[in-house]
């Protein structure tokens, strides 16, 4: 599992300065950053940036205080693949399991904010991982996304079952963002 890391942009929209004022704290030594070999650019890892904000009385956005870790659960993996690459442009730390056994080993070790969940898998399909987790009452139990081409009637039990939301496949990348930001929120 990596930590999330940012370009001197992406730190300049958060903190609200200019990115070469990020670039100048990072060759100052005051924010801790790397070079990436050969272009020189420079990223900065979430937990340093978070330490330099805290340190400096820079207020952090709600975007940062969340957890953003979230669990994708699909037995296609061209689809999970997929899923992930979305995420991740949108700073997202993922894990992937192809199976509900897998998502109940990776939950407890990964402890997600969200978990968007396939509802036709083998061994154990979607709606006995909601059941089983839901049954846990363990605290910080992630929100449930269904992300599944079953018909409408399967998708409603799943939310009566204890998903949080559904999403339907297909589906457009940017409807997934706009379900994942509104469980966060």
């Amino acid at each position: 599992m990596s930590e999330t890391t940012y370009t001197t942009g992406d730190v300049a929209k958060l903190v609200g300065v200019n990115f070469r004022t990020v670039i100048r704290w990072i060759q100052r030594g005051e924010l801790k950053g790397y070079k990436l070999p050969g272009r020189g650019d420079h990223r900065v890892i979430q937990s340093d940036l978070l330490t330099f904000m805290h340190e400096n009385g820079i207020p952090v956005p709600s975007e940062l205080k969340q957890s953003k870790r979230i669990l994708v659960v699909d037995d296609d993996q061209a689809m999970a693949a997929a899923i992930e690459r979305v995420l991740k442009r949108d700073h997202w730390q993922v894990e992937i399991a192809h199976n509900g056994f897998d998502a109940g080993i990776k939950l407890s070790t990964f402890e997600p904010a969200i978990m968007t969940l396939d509802l036709s898998m083998p061994k154990l399909d979607g709606l006995d991982v909601i059941r089983s987790l839901r049954q846990n009452k363990v605290a910080n139990q992630p929100k449930i996304l269904v992300v599944s081409g079953l018909d409408k009637a399967k998708l409603q039990q799943a939310v009566t079952e204890g998903a949080d939301d559904y999403l339907e496949k297909p589906f457009d990348n940017d409807a997934l963002l706009d379900r994942i930001h509104d469980l966060v929120n």
